[in-house]
């Protein structure tokens, strides 16, 4: 799928930001991909928090071999001994769980969402417990692609950062807002071209 502001927001950073402008034309035909459905998304986040790649995907294979499809109800179907057979923690249950609730009482009412700002939407995915803000916004990236999401606690962005503009060392918050500040509207493609400069393989969140 072709992300309507994509070009228009290399064309903006490339024009303002020498630096940026060489970090893009590194890595030409990178562009963000949406990555799934919204339930499915945050609950794979959930899954993935505090362990290993390769230990995510073997937890979340076992949890979508667990039922038909991976949706709100079928979670909610199945208690809590067969989610942690899953190999899911305690914690990360009741989680899941929760995120499920969200979704299946309407408490997260996905239809709201284009109405909503980033920070709107940031609050509502925060109030299930097991999402905080970084996760939270790495969703409004990767899986409703918007485009001035400014993950300012991420370490990669804060490595980047330091590399291209701070001879190595790292910004401080506010330094980092002022970054952030030269690349609006289109801070989640900075930080997508800034993330590429350390791993050119695509993030897949």
């Amino acid at each position: 799928m072709t992300i309507k502001y994509w070009r228009a927001a290399l064309r903006a950073l490339s024009e303002s930001d020498p630096v940026m402008a060489g970090i893009i034309r590194s890595h030409p035909g990178s562009v963000l991909v949406s990555r799934g459905d919204p339930f499915g998304t945050l609950a794979r986040s959930i899954v993935g928090q505090q362990i290993s790649v390769r230990a995510a995907d073997s937890v979340w294979s076992r949890l979508a071999a667990a039922m038909p499809e991976v949706t709100p109800a079928a979670v909610l179907a199945l208690d809590s001994e067969a989610l942690r057979a899953c190999g899911l923690s305690a914690r990360k249950t009741e989680y899941l769980s929760d995120l499920a609730r969200h979704f299946a009482d309407g408490t997260i009412e996905v239809e709201q969402w284009a109405t909503m700002d980033d920070a709107a939407l940031i609050a509502a995915l925060t109030a299930v417990r097991g999402i905080g803000v970084w996760t939270a916004e790495m969703f409004l990236i990767f899986n409703q692609m918007r485009p001035d999401v400014f993950p300012l606690d991420d370490l990669g962005l804060q490595k980047a950062v330091a590399l291209h503009y701070c001879a190595g060392e790292r910004p401080t918050r506010r330094q980092l807002i002022a970054f952030g500040e030269r690349w609006r509207p289109w801070r989640s493609v900075a930080t997508w071209y800034l993330w590429r400069s350390l791993d050119p393989v695509p993030v897949a969140y």
